[in-house]
């Protein structure tokens, strides 16, 4: 019998086992990613979708007077979308799915934009927007959205290909 075949042997198996832990992270960290579990540190029956306190994107809340409060006439501006025109104007009242599907209120012509895509709604006096679980993603001012977060005038959603601006009239 050979000396090194025990070696061998034990060597192989180390290999399988760090194998193994290796697929398990990766299949955590996906899940994890993809939202199948609570985020690290969230208190037990969290809801990933309800807004947090300080949930004012970039700015300051205290620079906005009551965190994004609407005082006008709330709206989004195409500055680019296949199928859009730039500047065209949708007024935001009452809540509004940005998406591919037929019943879209905002309806985008985009390859990159699931069939309910985004959702628009006023909380209070302030417009959440919230990503409706796409496919690609809905991005506020280029940072992914992970949670509804208020908008902001200024601020910018991009869908895709498909780019709008938030202004209050």
């Amino acid at each position: 019998m050979n000396t090194l075949e025990p070696v061998s042997v034990a060597l192989k198996f180390g290999f399988l086992i760090v194998l193994y832990l290796f697929l398990l992270w990766v299949a955590r960290s996906a899940r994890r990613d993809l939202g199948g579990s609570t985020p690290l540190g969230a208190p037990a029956g969290h809801d990933p979708r309800a807004i947090p306190p300080d949930a004012t994107g970039l700015y300051s809340a205290s620079t906005l007077g009551s965190a994004g409060a609407i005082h006008g006439a709330p709206r989004l501006v195409v500055e680019r979308a296949p199928g859009h025109d730039p500047g065209m104007i949708y007024d935001l009242d009452g809540e509004i799915i940005l998406g591919r599907g037929e019943r879209a209120e905002i309806r985008l012509e985009d390859p990159f934009a699931s069939a309910r895509h985004a959702r628009l709604y006023e909380q209070g006096n302030i417009v959440v927007i919230e990503d409706l679980d796409s496919t690609n993603g809905t991005y506020l001012n280029e940072e992914l959205l992970q949670t509804p977060r208020p908008l902001h005038p200024g601020d910018r959603v991009r869908i895709g290909d498909s780019e709008f601006s938030y202004e209050v009239d």
